[in-house]
């Protein structure tokens, strides 16, 4: 039997999936060399407040003796405005643990931030590896959605639009740039320009939906991406997830939202933060 186990969780590595479990799951094999920087998307934050938006994942990664830290970017800034705040979070990371680089988590739009932050500051010799999950790399097909109505482009909505962002207690909030910076125009130009650095690891995971009913808030998002592109997460697209060469889809089965552990419990029998620490230990197995 211990002979089965063993060859299933082989064939599934082999598949390219994150899925398998262990006894040990929440172990850390080898220490990490590098501290972890913990990314969100949208409409999270780092500020505390009701939503525990990374879930369980900090505590695991602390308990397990990771350095683990958060990256205070605005919810709805812009890639620009986030890169920086993003780059001032990483270099008080590396003078409070005295360490030469840092390895970034970076979640949905996080990963566009992230990748911005590298290339931007030419900070590859301070960044070791970055994994984005559910990252909109090729854009967002409801970003495309929203930009092509009319209404988003008033004076008044505009205007609206910032002083959500305001309540919402962010730094530089932009949300008609954000959305417009995500559409697939967008964000094809974005990759012609903002290339990879050969001095950082890149790997891009991604989870999707079974059916509209996996998560209810994404009912009718997953079935007009569905339409579109294909399988998605009900807000971002196999499609747009798969960039670079180091691509995985960790399972189905699991909402864009579900991936980062908000509602604490486990999603389709997986427990999220074993997914994480999967990630975390693959890194410390690669140096960093």
């Amino acid at each position: 039997m211990q002979k089965f186990f063993v060859t299933f969780c082989l064939i599934l590595i082999s598949l390219n999936t994150l899925s398998c479990k262990t006894d040990n799951s929440l172990q850390i094999t080898e220490p990490l060399k590098y501290p972890v920087v913990l990314v969100h998307g949208i409409f999270a934050h780092d500020r505390g407040g009701i939503i525990n938006f990374w879930g369980r994942i900090p505590q695991v990664f602390s308990d397990a003796g990771i350095k683990v830290f958060v990256g205070n970017t605005d919810a709805w800034g812009s890639y620009e405005s986030n890169a920086e705040i993003l780059k001032a979070t990483i270099d008080r990371v590396l003078e409070e643990t005295n360490s030469e680089k840092v390895n970034i988590i970076a979640h949905s739009k996080g990963g566009i931030d992230s990748r911005y932050l590298i290339w931007k500051y030419n900070y590859g010799d301070k960044i070791a590896s970055l994994t984005t999950i559910a990252t909109p790399h090729h854009g967002a097909e409801i970003a495309d959605l929203v930009y092509a109505q009319d209404v988003v482009h008033t004076r008044f909505a505009k205007k609206v639009l910032e002083l959500y962002g305001i309540l919402y207690g962010d730094v530089n909030p932009d949300l008609y740039t954000l959305n417009q910076q995500l559409t697939t125009e967008h964000m094809r130009e974005f990759n012609e320009n903002i290339l990879m650095d050969a001095r950082v690891f890149y790997q891009s995971m991604y989870v999707t939906m079974r059916n509209p009913f996996d998560d209810l808030k994404y009912f009718y998002s997953y079935q007009y991406i569905k339409k579109k592109s294909g399988e998605n997460d009900g807000v971002v697209s196999e499609i747009s997830a798969n960039w670079g060469d180091n691509v995985r889809k960790i399972t189905s089965g699991i909402s864009h939202a579900e991936i980062i552990d908000y509602k604490m419990r486990d999603i389709s029998g997986i427990n999220i933060p074993e997914i994480y620490m999967q990630i975390a230990n693959e890194l410390s197995k690669m140096g960093f």
